[in-house]
């Protein structure tokens, strides 16, 4: 049984659907990376999950329970976080303020977790009392990331992550990505910088026209000679 499980999904905002039958489906040890042309639908199939926009055909489950279509607000409770890839931190709350709205649904005591979160990012623990909109691109990412991790989650889905940071950020958030996996919490994310993510991906989806291209582990698909030349620049 696959901790997360898309299975035919059709879905978009209205007119004609930008999701026309993705599959998608990881372990709870997984990355997934999503890579794909401008307009794949890699975006769309995160939001599909979350419950951001209604799934028209196909099914989605969740640890073996079925989530179609359900809010964000039920999504949390159960288990998965989202990281969008814009306006994903309260620019005028503190770091802290930041974090500490990531364990809204949380009844017991967050100092540990919160902790974890600060060791996690040592940055951040020095920022902890300034307001998040004063942080650089790649800090914020990191207070968007920390607050995802503050619910506990057994899935955290990234959308673009990378997007806009220097090379340095980029390098420190996909380490982050690899250690949180360590620690049980299984990723899948959309990313731009394809090669680089599916190097460390355990599975890799290729998609284009809102379908399933190619399907693989992230050494499978750099490897493939049509995905290197198609999608990854040769």
């Amino acid at each position: 049984m696959y901790l997360i499980e898309v299975k035919d999904v059709v879905a978009g905002y209205g007119g004609a659907p930008i999701l026309n039958g993705v599959n998608i489906a990881i372990d709870q040890s997984d990355i997934g990376v999503i890579v794909g042309p401008n307009g794949a639908g890699k975006s769309t199939t995160l939001k599909a999950i979350f419950g951001l926009l209604k799934v028209s055909q196909g099914s989605i489950n969740f640890a073996g329970e079925p989530i179609t279509n359900s809010l964000p607000d039920k999504l949390v409770p159960r288990g998965l976080s989202f990281v969008p890839q814009e306006k994903n931190v309260f620019t005028s709350m503190t770091v802290q303020e930041n974090l500490e709205m990531g364990a809204f649904i949380r009844r017991d005591d967050i100092t540990g977790t919160l902790e974890e979160i600060f060791d996690m990012f040592p940055v951040l623990a020095e920022k902890r009392r300034q307001p998040a909109g004063e942080l650089s691109g790649g800090q914020r990412q990191m207070v968007a990331m920390g607050r995802a991790l503050m619910s506990k989650p057994r899935l955290l889905m990234l959308d673009e992550p990378s997007a806009g940071l220097s090379p340095r950020y980029v390098i420190e958030i996909f380490e982050t990505i690899v250690r949180v996996n360590a620690e049980g919490v299984a990723i899948l994310m959309v990313e731009q910088n394809a090669r680089q993510a599916l190097a460390f991906a355990s599975k890799g989806f290729v998609l284009a026209g809102g379908q399933n291209r190619f399907t693989g582990t992230g050494a499978e698909l750099i490897a493939d000679p049509e995905v290197a030349k198609s999608f990854l620049g040769g």
